[in-house]
């Protein structure tokens, strides 16, 4: 596959464009029949590991938010449809299936296999970039079935979820004794919200009404129970409802929810600049870098930085506009995913990796597990080097339905994107500095609405005609 069928992106730094062709161009190793374990584009998105065969919930979620990037030479909806067609009776569907046997893997530390329920993030996410009002429709009553079994099953007295916290895929964290985890139900107000919005675009009133009274109730209990003002964090509950001390990567998760308001929020998002919290050198640690159990060799989920997480935090800046902050992370994160592809040691082999070390280069280690962090790890790095490269580098926020596209920067430079698929409309926009300024020129098959922002300079929106164009910054 040749990575020109791919969009193409245009970017100061020749490194940062390197390694986004390069991640197109290895992506096709990792679709595989989980029968015969060999490349098929037709199977599922899955990382080739010899001697496992594992379809994961988490990362088949998080993995179609860069795969809709790929002009559809990848199925983004490929692995979420795997595990619906899992869907039990019940309405269950479990967080990670043997791809061979397709049977569901229940370990003792998750024995009802809860994942975390964002499926409805996905989709409203796979909605904007597709425009398929129908799949829409055909998948609603798989989610709803699957928002019923969470409900009876893990829902408590107190108005939260109790599920264990390796739920999160956050293994080894310090989180032993924790019963209601602040990232599994600020997933399930995530999900409430957007299974709302989902509603919203069937035009179902009912249903959208039944899952914003959803997320209301549980916003309104993470606020109550989970939030603590000396700390300025959301924490773990333990089994009798008390706060516990430790500060992960998981209180984050209620950003992207838009549980805090927006003094919370200010005060949530201080610990991402804070270096005796999560404001290491390489952003974000997954656990707080003033906890007792941080190490700077990472030891999987006591201070690794992992880039799906790093994607949910960036994600959750958007929330509060927070696009600056946003930007000034994802490019840093890079840097350091760039240095691990191409180490300083000349003797060293680079790769992209799973996790990531906090507080200088180079990839995470673990004493017990010499296996981690897996390398070549494209299956959530992708998040990284496409979607935040894309989304937060360049800027672009991207709707079919509304046919609108939005450009989010702090200051103008030379960048851009070439031959970006909306279905079946190619755009192109690219910012120069030319004799007469800085120009943006464009390129597009039919008609959409372009929004240019230059954060504290200029805000505008135009109609972009089929056709090519360009405008001046100055006469705007």
């Amino acid at each position: 596959m040749n990575k020109h069928d791919f969009p193409k992106i245009h970017f100061y730094d020749q490194d940062f464009v390197d390694i986004y062709n390069k991640t197109w161009s290895m992506l096709a190793d990792f679709w595989i029949d989980p029968a015969t374990s060999k490349e098929s584009l037709s199977g599922c998105f899955l990382y080739p590991e010899s001697g496992k065969s594992v379809i994961d919930q988490f990362e088949s979620i998080f993995s179609s938010f860069f795969l809709v990037y790929s002009n559809r030479n990848f199925n983004a909806s490929q692995n979420i449809d795997y595990f619906y067609n899992k869907q039990e009776k019940d309405g269950a569907i479990r967080w990670r299936y043997d791809a061979k046997t397709g049977k569901p893997i229940l370990p003792k530390t998750n024995p009802q296999g809860a994942g975390m329920p964002l499926f409805a993030w996905a989709e409203f996410n796979l909605y904007h970039k597709s425009a398929n009002k129908r799949r829409i429709k055909e998948i609603m009553p798989k989610l709803q079935k699957y928002m019923t079994w969470l409900d009876e099953t893990f829902k408590q007295e107190n108005g939260l979820y109790a599920v264990p916290f390796s739920a999160s895929t956050m293994f080894n964290s310090p989180r032993e004794k924790s019963v209601y985890p602040v990232d599994f139900n600020a997933a399930m107000a995530i999900n409430a919200s957007h299974m709302s919005a989902l509603g919203d675009i069937l035009n179902d009133k009912d249903l959208s009404f039944q899952y914003r009274r959803m997320y209301f109730s549980i916003k309104t209990r993470i606020n109550s129970l989970m939030w603590d003002d000396a700390t300025h964090f959301y924490h773990d509950l333990n089994k009798d409802g008390n706060r516990l001390s430790e500060k992960t990567i998981a209180g984050f998760w209620p950003l992207l929810a838009e549980i805090p308001n927006a003094d919370k929020a200010e005060l949530l998002i201080s610990h991402l600049s804070n270096p005796e919290t999560f404001g290491t050198d390489h952003p974000f640690p997954t656990l707080s870098a003033d906890s007792r159990s941080f190490k700077k060799s990472g030891e999987g989920f006591c201070g690794s930085v992992f880039p799906a997480f790093n994607f949910m935090v960036v994600k959750g800046l958007e929330k509060y506009r927070h696009y600056e902050l946003a930007r000034e992370c994802s490019i840093r994160h890079l840097y350091y995913i760039l240095e691990g592809l191409m180490p300083n040691n000349p003797k060293e082999k680079g790769d992209v990796y799973e996790a990531y070390l906090p507080t200088k280069e180079g990839k995470a280690s673990m004493s017990k597990d010499a296996s981690f962090p897996r390398p070549h790890y494209l299956i959530t790095v992708g998040l990284s080097t496409i979607a935040l490269m894309i989304e937060n580098v360049i800027g672009l926020s991207i709707s079919l339905p509304r046919k609108t596209v939005d450009w989010i920067i702090p200051n103008l430079e030379i960048m851009g994107i070439e031959n970006l698929s909306l279905k079946r409309n190619l755009i192109t926009i690219l910012s120069n500095k030319s004799s007469r300024g800085w120009e943006i020129q464009m390129e597009s098959e039919k008609l959409y609405y372009f929004t240019i922002n230059i954060l504290d300079q200029k805000k505008k929106t135009l109609p972009i005609p089929s056709g090519k164009c360009s405008m001046l910054i100055d006469k705007l």
